[in-house]
């Protein structure tokens, strides 16, 4: 079961946010409590698959954390036989997703691989999830890598994108501070807000939303923004037919 998220009232959680198993016992909290319209995205994901995942379709979700977006997946795709690579660096991840899904019926399903996503290979995709985990990978590799995941893509396959983004004009920049008070709604203190922004400088480095229109354009794909939650923003980025 999920605990609710406490971490950084603890004065002693220092330094750089990590995916640890401390992270791992509370994350579906701390998103649910941090990204606004974090549960109708996830929704949506299930609903993109039921409505467009072919038979034998394979989906790689890319920072999958603890599956979140593949059981999504393999829920709306129900009586499909369809195969989803779930990655993440994480071995705290990979462990708890693994016990999270011990039980399913459709666990065989699931390929859990623990490793960077810039070392998977993205093989015949009919769908790539890449949500929220973009904006942790190194900026000199962000364009590589959506390149490489736009060529594993099948003709009229989909890449998700979601991610936090960064103002880049002062009317967005009020958006932050519609953030903070999110977040301040669901629980959070002043104090923890501003213990985990200090915790994920430089770990957790946002694109504007033009600069990620730019890129998936330049690797062949074609995006429309679907959802938006304040500065948190997903595109629908399909590969031409």
């Amino acid at each position: 079961m999920t605990q609710r998220d406490a971490l950084f009232r603890d004065p002693e959680r220092t330094g750089p946010f990590a995916f640890d198993e401390h992270v791992a016992r509370v994350l579906p909290d701390m998103l649910s409590r941090s990204i606004p319209g974090y549960s109708a995205l996830l929704e949506l994901i299930g609903v993109l698959a039921r409505e467009t995942m072919p038979e034998n379709g394979r989906v790689y979700d890319l920072g999958c954390s603890l599956g979140a977006v593949s059981l999504a997946v393999l829920d709306g795709a129900l009586g499909r036989n369809v195969q989803v690579v779930a990655v993440d660096s994480s071995p705290a991840m990979i462990e708890a997703l693994g016990q999270i899904i011990q039980h399913r019926p459709d666990r065989g399903a699931l390929d859990l691989r623990c490793q960077d996503v810039l070392e998977t290979q993205v093989v015949g995709a009919s769908l790539v999830v890449l949500n929220f985990t973009l904006q942790f990978v190194a900026p000199a590799e962000r364009d590589q890598l959506i390149l490489r995941i736009a060529e594993g893509l099948q003709p009229g396959g989909v890449l998700v994108l979601s991610e936090k983004t960064r103002p880049s004009d002062p009317a967005e920049a009020s958006l932050e501070s519609l953030h903070d008070g999110f977040r301040r709604a669901r629980g959070y203190s002043d104090l923890e807000i501003a213990r985990k922004r200090k915790a994920l400088e430089d770990v957790l480095v946002p694109d504007t939303s033009a600069t990620h229109r730019s890129r998936l354009e330049r690797a062949g794909l074609r995006p429309v923004e679907w959802f938006r939650g304040l500065g948190f923003v997903s595109w629908l980025a399909t590969k031409s037919s």
